[in-house]
Formats: structure tokens, sequence, C-alpha cells
């Protein structure tokens, strides 16, 4: 079994492939229907510790969302109780703002009670949410506001300051004021999926970048297939950028694993093929290993 690549961020190493938590927590980016069934069916302890095991198990130890849902840090502690791996959280808490916050800036007390409370879980890696990041874009002055002393803040914890945003001015702008940052989140498909620019503007954005880059929705929220989602992003982002995957089961995060590793090791993808009935005729030997 291959180990995952690794990269580093802030001199933290850290795996290329990141586990994202969308599909535990119940965010399809789809319908209210999938939504439910992700509560139902999906986001339990025992099965998000048996996905995030299989991930382990390929050196895939890095996970990033909002580790404050219980189920999901419990999920976490399992996995690495299990395998005995530790894993490496980048977490994305949602800072509150509002209008005073462009004038007065953060609530202190406030803000460091979600910080220390970010180390309390295990984060290594702080992102705030883009929530939080895109509300305090500013493209008449070029910058992010108010952002310098929350960095600050975080760094005083021990924890590496990043940037989740579903902007491509937050990337520029930031890189233009030397903000002390060591990466950022950008939304990253080949369909174009709630980017807000062009594909190829986003490419050159994430080619160009200071820091290392977290593509986010490389599937498109599953509205592209894994092959082809996988295969456009990871030949199109740098060595040190990193792909955050999303999945509802053990065998869905082994054949994404699979097919990056192949991907990136330029072999043959050995999946299994789902199987219809039109597809009798174009069965072979060769084809043979590959479905059931």
């Amino acid at each position: 079994m291959s180990a995952f690549a690794r990269t580093k961020i802030g001199g933290l190493s850290v795996s290329r492939m990141i586990i994202g938590s969308n599909w535990f927590l119940g965010w399809s980016h789809c319908t209210a229907a999938k939504d439910k069934f992700i509560k139902e069916h999906i986001a339990e302890r025992k099965k998000i510790a048996d996905i995030l095991e299989v991930f382990l198990d390929y050196g895939v130890d890095t996970i990033m969302g909002q580790i404050q849902y219980p189920k999901f840090l419990e999920a976490i502690q399992e996995a690495q109780d299990r395998t005995g791996k530790k894993m490496i959280i980048i977490s994305t808490p949602s800072i509150p703002i509002g209008p005073e916050t462009l004038t007065k800036g953060f609530d202190k007390k406030a803000l460091a009670a979600i910080l220390d409370k970010e180390v309390e879980m295990g984060a290594s890696i702080c992102m705030p949410h883009q929530q939080t990041t895109d509300a305090l874009v500013d493209r008449c002055i070029r910058k992010i506001r108010k952002m310098e002393p929350l960095c600050q803040m975080i760094r005083s914890r021990g924890m590496i300051p990043g940037l989740s945003t579903h902007m491509p001015e937050t990337i520029v702008y930031a890189d233009e004021s030397g903000l002390d940052v060591e990466t950022y989140v950008s939304i990253f498909n080949t369909a174009g999926f709630l980017m807000t620019v062009e594909v190829d503007w986003v490419a050159r954005l994430i080619q160009q970048a200071d820091k290392p880059v977290l593509a986010i929705k490389p599937m498109a929220a599953g509205q592209i297939r894994p092959l082809q989602g996988l295969t456009f992003v990871w030949n199109t982002i740098r060595t040190q950028d990193m792909v955050v995957v999303g999945v509802m089961t053990p065998d869905e995060a082994k054949e994404d694993i699979e097919i990056s590793l192949g991907l990136l090791e330029k072999r043959d993808i050995k999946i299994t093929l789902q199987e219809t009935r039109s597809k009798s005729s174009i069965k072979s030997k060769k084809l043979k290993e590959f479905y059931h």
C-alpha cells in the first residue's frame, strides 16, 4: 500500500489529500433530502470513525472542518485510538461579526474564548470560515479588514493561521498585503461549481499564490464523478497544494485514494468499476479484473 504524498503548511507536515467533513455533518450542497439522509445515516461516531480509519491506513492523516460538533471530534478520537495514529486537525471556526466589526474590530473576549476552545479540541491549523473571512474582504482598499489581530491571536496560541474563503480576491489581497497566514482554501473544480469566476482564472490564481492552497469541492459536491474531478484538480495544482475530499463510506474513501494515488504516481488506476446491463457488450478478458 502506497503512503500518500505530503506537503507542509507553515512548517507542519500534512497529507496532500485532506479529509473534508461536509458529508459527515449534513451539508450536501445538493438537496434538503440529501442533507437529511446524511444526518440520519452517516453522522454517527462509529460510521465516521470507520471512514477515517481507511484514510489513516493510507497515510491521509489531515482533516478539515468545524470540529465543534461532538460526534465529529469523538469520531476523530476513536479513529486515533483504533489505529494509534494521530490526526492533524485544520479547523474552520465561525467568528461572530457585525456592523461594528468594521470599526471596532472583533470582540476580543469572545474571540479568545473561541480560539482557546480550538486549542483545547486539538486544532493545529486555524482557518476562519468564509462566512467570517469573505465578509471582511474590501475590494476598494484590496485588503481583508481587521484580520491582522485575529491572525496574531491564532499565532499566540500555537496554531497556524490560514484563511478559508470562497472569493478569489481573498488570496490575492492577503498576498499583496503580506497578511500573516500560511495557507488558503479555494473552491476549484472543472465544472466551476460555486466558483465566482471562470475555472482558468482560479487555476492561474492557485499557481501564483504565495502560500499552499487547499482545493475544496473537487467533485462539485458529488456532481462530478471522482475520476474526472480528481484527474482535473491533481493535474492543475502545484506539488505543494492539497485536495480536500468528502465521502460517505469507507469504500468511497478507498476509491478516491486509489484514484488519486494512480494519478500522482502515473500508474494504472485499479478500482472496481460499477456495472450496468448496457455495458455487457464491452466486457473483455482485459477488463475482467476491474468489474465484479
